[in-house]
C-alpha cells in the first residue's frame, strides 16, 4: 500500500466514512509513517489482533 492510499484511508477513518481500519503486518511501516504525521493521531487508537494485524478506530 502506498503512502497516498494510506493517507486516504486515515482521512476516511477520521471523517467517519469507515468505522475501523485493518492494518496488516506488511503495511504497518507505511501506516506508522502516515499516522505520525496526521494531526488527529492521538485519537486514532489501535487494537492488536492475531498474526501482526492491528485494527485502528477513531475516538472522538
Amino acid at each position: 500500500m502506498t503512502n497516498e492510499e494510506m493517507n486516504q484511508q486515515l482521512e476516511q477513518l477520521v471523517n467517519k466514512e469507515i468505522s475501523e481500519l485493518l492494518i496488516k503486518k506488511e503495511d504497518f511501516i507505511t501506516f506508522r509513517n502516515c499516522w505520525l504525521k496526521h494531526p488527529e493521531k492521538d485519537r486514532i487508537i489501535g487494537e492488536a489482533k492475531l498474526l501482526g494485524e492491528v485494527v485502528y478506530r477513531y475516538v472522538s
